[in-house]
């Protein structure tokens, strides 16, 4: 416990700085977490018998990184569909050694990991030249952003995690997560909502809005744990790494936020919510 204590610290502070600093900094971070996410996910799959393509993956998450640094959907699109595209002939001209599952499996890992960490770079570069007042300074929208879409990520399993040890008894997906319970998710749906009012109130956005963003969150971060916790049974898996002391594998750590990253992206894209 002490160990995880002192990680997550650790881990808050260097998150804190990057977050903060953002531009070439933020984006090269998100790169390398994506491609350890990704070797964690090759690595899990490899193990239960597929052949998952690495260095082709990690080829294609730089790409689709690269997309969301030039911040470009329309080669985002292109990206991802010669991706889908060229993964799929594997199976054709290394038909022996490659299967059309680990194909499937190989464009499954690039588009589950890659499009959020390109979304995180995007979302981080949103609106960058508007600042918000709060009480410890202004601060880019772009950078409050990420702020709130990590804080409400955290929010969601925390709540979650204390409701439930102490009045959880009805299970949420007993065969999928046994430890998650309905009343550990109903608890992360009022923090979280409670969350992201807050958060509303302390970036001068509007509360109605963000209340509404913290609810989403809470609700999609639960559905991101769970599936990385379906492709961890699927493969036999406790964690995907050790990398980080005490907390797992990096694809551990930001489940949820694979999840809730494109959602906070599309949330400030369609409510134009940066300009009210």
């Amino acid at each position: 416990m002490l160990t995880r204590i002192i990680t997550g610290v650790i881990g808050i502070a260097l998150a804190a700085c990057i977050i903060q600093y953002g531009g070439a900094v933020f984006a090269a971070f998100a790169l390398l977490l994506s491609l350890l996410a990704y070797f964690e996910y090759v690595r899990a799959f490899q193990a239960n018998g597929h052949n998952v393509l690495l260095i082709t993956g990690l080829i294609a998450l730089l790409l689709v990184w690269g997309c969301g640094w030039l911040g470009n959907s329309d080669e985002l699109v292109a990206v991802t569909m010669g991706v889908t595209l060229v993964m799929l002939l594997f199976s054709v001209f290394r038909h022996g050694s490659v299967r059309f599952v680990d194909a499937a499996l190989s464009i499954a890992g690039v588009l589950y990991i890659g499009l959020p960490f390109a979304h995180m770079v995007m979302l981080r570069g949103f609106y960058d030249e508007k600042l918000l007042m709060t009480p410890v300074g202004d601060m880019a929208f772009g950078c409050a952003m990420i702020w709130v879409m990590f804080l409400c990520t955290w929010a969601s399993d925390t709540f979650a995690y204390f409701v439930g040890s102490a009045i959880g008894s009805h299970k949420l997906a007993s065969s999928i997560s046994p430890n998650k319970t309905i009343e550990g998710f109903l608890g992360s749906l009022v923090g979280t909502t409670a969350v992201g009012a807050g958060l509303g109130v302390f970036f001068h956005l509007p509360v109605l809005e963000m209340a509404i963003l913290g609810f989403l969150l809470a609700v999609i971060a639960t559905l991101g744990d769970l599936v990385e916790s379906v492709a961890k049974r699927e493969t036999g898996i406790k964690d995907s790494g050790s990398i980080i002391p005490g907390h797992g594998g990096v694809w551990d750590r930001f489940d949820s936020c694979l999840f809730t990253a494109p959602v906070v992206y599309y949330f400030v894209l369609l409510s134009d919510i940066a300009m009210k």
